[in-house]
């Protein structure tokens, strides 16, 4: 077992490392991150790092019972929920990312889209999904364009290094997200 807290060595050696997918068929929300953070990488769990707030707005946005550690990832599926990257190299910060890799995390989000077809893909992060699919005015919430029948919803990056949004905004755009999901249903 990995030790709690990771040594700087240990977040330089995760630059290799990659996340898989917690997918299924037809979900109801497949929340897409921009890429795994080295902390992620390190510990193989989506939005691990601490001070990431997705599991905080994730339970105060309505989606699970409890608040979910990140290693109850896989719980998210008995839920209706997944989680993948947009790209899936690991970097310290989504900004050591080329527009060239968003655009073909872009082509490959579409593929698996169309093969899983959850109802909704949240994008975690707007200037990922403007850069990925060329939508530079795209805005927070959902939006016109869908991928395979997928509706497609923009939420904030949930990042401790995003100071843009308090912990109750994060999770008043979250619960819209919910809210949305509960109207279809």
């Amino acid at each position: 077992m990995k030790p709690i807290k990771p040594t700087r060595a240990d977040l330089l050696a995760a630059v290799t490392q990659t996340i898989p997918d917690v997918i299924a068929p037809n979900l109801i929300v497949l929340f897409c991150g921009i890429n795994p953070g080295l902390y992620s990488a390190y510990t193989g769990l989506h939005f691990a790092r601490p001070g990431n707030r997705f599991w905080p707005a994730l339970h105060a946005g309505g989606f699970t019972p409890k608040l979910f550690d990140p290693s109850e990832q896989s719980r998210l599926l008995e839920l209706g929920y997944g989680i993948t990257n947009l790209v899936n190299r690991a970097s310290a910060s989504a900004d050591e990312l080329t527009a060239k890799e968003f655009v073909a995390g872009g082509k490959r989000l579409r593929t698996k889209v169309q093969r899983y077809r959850p109802r909704f893909v949240a994008f975690v992060g707007v200037g990922a999904y403007r850069t990925a699919f060329d939508r530079p005015q795209a805005k927070l919430g959902p939006q016109v364009e869908t991928i395979g029948g997928s509706k497609l919803w923009l939420l904030p990056s949930t990042s401790g290094l995003n100071a843009h949004y308090r912990a109750s905004e994060l999770a008043k755009l979250f619960r819209d997200l919910w809210d949305s999901t509960q109207i279809l249903s």
